[in-house]
């Protein structure tokens, strides 16, 4: 399974955000600085993780995006399924409304059988793991976090 960079990517800034920004709005500028991400192509993936109510946005000086849910209750599987569209490893295993993938041995073919369970042992594996896992995993490989300047004052 080759998963796009619209996945990649998109994983990488949704770890970045609730590892450094928490609940609080993060900028793309930020985010696309401390992940090499391009601003504008984080910007098209942000759309896809805000209709999946995966992110949510603020406007204005202080605004930016910031999660929809806790980490913990937002999955790599999700993120994934709303990078991608769907998380199958080839075509002719898609069920949708109740149609099957088009695949001229249909229901023959032996090898769809090993897909379909290689797919389920895949998303069974990305479904248990959360963003606060990685947040965590992160922490303990000594991942630097940096806190937000915009709410730094001195006095």
């Amino acid at each position: 399974m080759r998963l796009s960079t619209k996945s990649r990517y998109g994983l990488r800034a949704l770890f970045d955000m609730a590892y450094n920004s928490g609940t609080l709005p993060a900028q793309i500028k930020d985010i696309s600085r401390r992940q090499d991400i391009p601003p504008r192509y984080l910007e098209q993936i942000f759309q896809n993780f805000k209709k999946a109510g995966i992110l949510r946005s603020k406007r204005g000086p202080q605004g930016g995006y910031y999660l929809a849910r806790k980490p913990e209750e937002i999955t790599v599987l999700e993120i994934l399924e709303a990078a991608e569209g769907d998380t199958l490893i080839v075509a002719c295993t898609a069920e949708t409304e109740g149609k099957k993938g088009e695949c001229a041995l249909d229901g023959s073919c032996v090898t769809q059988t090993v897909w379909r369970e290689a797919a389920g042992k895949l998303n069974e594996f990305f479904a248990g793991i959360t963003l606060k896992n990685l947040c965590q995993r992160g922490s303990s490989l000594g991942v630097k976090r940096e806190q937000d300047h915009r709410f730094t004052y001195y006095i």
